[in-house]
């Protein structure tokens, strides 16, 4: 009988030193997804032992970016911090079985060991002074830390799932730190043993851990523990090929909430960004969990491009509920008007929205395009609408009150109805009495179609816009 195959558990493990970036948010994304492609479990682990960077406000922003984009994970947030004890029964067990050994060379020693190496020009790596010596008397009692016995022969190989097969000489490696001279376990050990016990089969993260990947192997076959499967994804460069930061414009998960991108449309870019199925690029969540697999993973680095980023969003606000995007949008009318929107305001923002977001690329937009529709009268006019409200257009406004007053009823045809009657009998084109009707309308020269924005602000209000504007002198 052939020996099950253990389930897939997999984990994102981001340090709360800040908030969740774009590039831990896509490796977060490719765990989940690989766990559940393969029905396991995905796990997170907050690696936290860096007590003077680590701050509660860095882990809420993971979490809270975590469950914006609706990466869920199962069990309780493993917090290793609180695993330090387990951590350093490790680092015992390793020198008890002479895996590890003592090392009390003081840090003197070794600043003038590296000194040395760099007059040399020789590689900086320990030497292994404490390597096979015996400690003696004159150790007793003094600080020391536990080191692991490297192997200094042969070779370290990793196939990996993204980079394939990669070779390490043994003999590149030193004896790493598993326990400091004050007894705390060093961040290399902490990330094996959390992630044996915590049953971890695949490690997928940035390739920039592929060589802690060859040092942290070192501990894990001095224990005897199974080997997980890496995967080493590409960094995530910016637009000129340099690794992104900051001066690419935004880098942080909610960040972009606030620049007005859907969870999905972020969700489906990053997916995009070194992963790819054929030539789709609308990809749901559901088809992305039945798709996902490793092989997919390009080796290179991916660029981030965030004109196809404001693209997928305004797919995804064409195909969002309209009552889900007046919940989203309501917010930021709020901020930049000062004022509350009423219910009955939010069911206006509901019925404009079919009219609003197909213009959309964002959220910030759909919201500046409704302000329109709640901002008090006077209403505050641009320089471009000011400039169609000059001349003969106070004119036109003038008729364009009677006929829209005398309307039979408010709706589409009629409003339309009564529009194009003032063309007529003013002899102009419908765009001559559009534009300065739409700028007393909105206080913008861009709106959508003229006869919904008459039917979306009633007659009462269009009629008392359009009296703001007629028969007066320039704006």
């Amino acid at each position: 009988m052939s020996a099950s195959i253990p389930p897939v558990v997999t984990r994102f493990a981001p340090s709360p030193t800040g908030f969740l970036h774009i590039g831990g948010a896509r490796t977060a994304l490719f765990n989940w997804l690989f766990a559940r492609h393969h029905g396991g479990k995905f796990l997170l682990r907050i690696e936290d032992t860096d007590k003077a960077r680590s701050t509660q406000a860095a882990i809420d922003a993971i979490l809270e970016g975590m469950r914006w984009l609706e990466l869920d994970w199962d069990g309780d947030t493993v917090f290793q911090s609180t695993r330090a004890t387990r951590h350093a029964e490790v680092a015992h067990q390793l020198l008890a079985s002479g895996n590890g050994y003592r090392c009390y060379a003081t840090s003197e020693e070794l600043q003038a060991m590296r000194a040395e190496q760099r007059a040399n020009k020789q590689p900086q790596r320990y030497d292994g002074r404490w390597r096979e010596r015996e400690c003696g008397p004159e150790q007793e009692g003094l600080p020391f830390a536990v080191r692991l016995k490297a192997p200094r022969e042969g070779e370290t190989v990793i196939e990996d799932a993204v980079q394939g097969r990669v070779v390490v000489q043994n003999s590149e490696l030193d004896d790493m730190i598993l326990l400091r001279s004050d007894g705390s376990p060093t961040y290399m050990l902490a990330v094996v043993v959390d992630d044996h016990d915590m049953g971890v089969t695949h490690v997928i993260r940035g390739d920039d851990h592929l060589n802690n990947a060859f040092r942290q192997l070192g501990i894990i076959d001095a224990m005897g523990w199974p080997k997980p499967t890496y995967a080493h994804v590409p960094l995530i460069h910016g637009a000129d090929g340099a690794k992104m930061s900051k001066r690419h414009g935004a880098t942080g998960v909610m960040d972009y909430d606030e620049l007005g991108v859907l969870p999905e449309a972020l969700s489906n870019y990053l997916l995009r960004l070194g992963w790819g199925h054929g030539d789709d690029e609308i990809i749901a969540r559901d088809d992305a969990v039945r798709w996902f697999d490793l092989a997919g993973v390009g080796r290179s680095p991916s660029r981030f491009d965030q004109k196809k980023l404001e693209n997928l969003n305004g797919h995804y606000i064409r195909e969002a509920s309209d009552d889900r995007l007046a919940d989203l949008v309501a917010p930021r009318i709020e901020a930049a008007l000062g004022q509350q929107l009423s219910n009955g305001d939010l069911a206006l923002l509901t019925r404009a929205m079919p009219e609003l977001k197909p213009r959309a690329k964002d959220l910030n937009e759909l919201a500046e395009a409704a302000s329109f529709l709640f901002k008090p009268r006077p209403l505050d006019v641009d320089e471009k609408a000011a400039a169609l409200l000059q001349g003969p257009a106070r004119d036109l406004l003038a008729l364009l009150h009677t006929a829209l007053g005398q309307a039979p009823e408010w709706s589409l045809e009629a409003t339309e109805q009564a529009v194009r009657g003032v063309s007529v009998g003013a002899g102009v084109k419908l765009g001559q009495v559009a534009q300065p009707l739409r700028a007393a309308l909105t206080g913008r020269a861009t709106s959508p179609g003229i006869f919904d924005v008459l039917v979306l602000l009633g007659r009462e209000e269009s009629l008392a816009r359009i009296a703001d504007h007629m028969n007066k002198g320039e704006q």
